[in-house]
């Protein structure tokens, strides 16, 4: 099966260790437009642009991607709740239009309620997702170019209609990720492809199965995809030395702290994930070359697979033979890491990538020698 590789623009910043400003990186659009052009031009499918109040706005940000990239997807933030459906699907046709169909979508409900206030959302977990579903069900309909009066217990919308279609038909992909039941429901009715963060290939086994059921309960398939960091080097070795050196500046009163900060969300994903690492910096390789260091002061994806090009390779397709086709990769620094990526990892996978037209896939084998000629080249077109 070929794979859907994506990588992350980090529009919260970016750097050479996790949980200090030592080795910070300023990021500002001169930085995000090179990481951008470089996976583009070495064989990524699409980027994932993160949201939340630390981040810039995804869709503007995507927007100002489309000009300087050729190939490149943009996998952006859907808020329900937080905009109207409606408003929503006008956007995303929008988006969709002007990149020429390389637009995806990613539902997040959210999961800190400190943030979601700020947003005017008070509504508790099991709500969220009713408002989601509500959400999704009128954005959908729009987009596809239906005419729709919804009265439901969160939104309601009177002849609600679209003027102007996507690209994509009938429209546009939707992703999502969650852990909880209302979750799982979700993805299982509605959404194209369920994002899991990375968890070991037995967790994340459990729910496929739990998600695929639920879809085919419904008379419905779902893809799967997952979220992972990644630390590759040329030899095993140096990539765990590598993956210390991230957190080489964490001492314990910083992880405590972080935790503590996550433990007031109601994430099931992100409970989960602080699990596996139980805030400390032993005992981190949680399963064969699966390492939970970067969750010790990261929300969201906290786990990294590490090793050489081969390793990583073989872990990813353990996953991939669970259903997986989607890899949402990021490393730090996320430039740099793009590039080690490129030249380690991606001659060891079959990689499937967009070509200009709109959902047409070819199978790609970039060369070393190849990935490195280009990242000199773009190094000297910015010095």
């Amino acid at each position: 099966m070929s794979l859907n590789v994506f990588w992350f623009l980090p529009t919260h910043g970016d750097g050479h260790y996790l949980g200090t400003n030592e080795g910070a990186r300023t990021v500002d659009h001169a930085y995000l437009q090179q990481i951008a052009q470089a996976v583009d031009r070495l064989g990524f499918g699409g980027v994932l642009i993160p949201t939340g109040r630390s981040c810039e706005d995804s869709w503007l940000v995507a927007a100002s991607m489309i000009p300087v990239t050729q190939r490149l997807k943009f996998l952006v933030a859907l808020r329900p709740g937080i905009i109207s459906p409606t408003l929503a699907a006008r956007q995303a046709a929008t988006l969709d239009r002007l990149s020429n169909g390389r637009a995806l979508f990613n539902l997040v409900t959210g999961g800190d309620p400190d943030e979601l206030a700020g947003e005017g959302l008070f509504l508790d977990h099991e709500e969220r997702y009713e408002a989601s579903a509500e959400f999704t069900h009128i954005w959908r309909r729009v987009l596809e170019g239906e005419t729709v009066t919804f009265n439901g217990k969160h939104i309601q919308v009177k002849e609600a209609r679209l003027m102007l279609p996507p690209v994509q038909q009938p429209r546009p992909p939707l992703y999502f990720g969650g852990s909880s039941d209302a979750a799982q429901d979700l993805a299982a009715e509605q959404v194209e492809l369920y994002l899991t963060w990375g968890e070991p290939p037995a967790q994340v086994k459990e729910k496929i199965e739990q998600v695929r059921a639920k879809a085919a309960a419904k008379g419905r398939q779902v893809r799967f995809g997952i979220r992972l960091h990644v630390i590759v080097r040329e030899t095993t070795d140096e990539a765990w030395r590598a993956a210390d050196r991230l957190i080489a500046n964490l001492d314990d009163e910083t992880i405590a702290r972080a935790q503590q900060s996550f433990a007031r969300f109601d994430s099931v994903g992100q409970q989960r994930m602080a699990a596996l690492h139980g805030g400390k910096k032993d005992n981190l390789e949680i399963s064969p070359n699966l390492w939970a260091g970067v969750g010790l002061v990261r929300g969201g994806a906290g786990t990294a697979l590490v090793g050489d090009g081969p390793t990583v390779a073989a872990r990813m397709q353990e996953y991939a033979d669970l259903g997986i086709d989607t890899f949402v990769l990021s490393g730090y620094p996320h430039l740099e890491e793009a590039y080690r990526v490129g030249e380690l990892l991606f001659p060891h996978l079959d990689l499937a990538t967009a070509d200009a037209a709109p959902g047409n896939l070819r199978v790609i084998r970039p060369q070393s020698e190849v990935i490195a000629n280009d990242f000199y080249q773009t190094t000297a077109s910015q010095s």
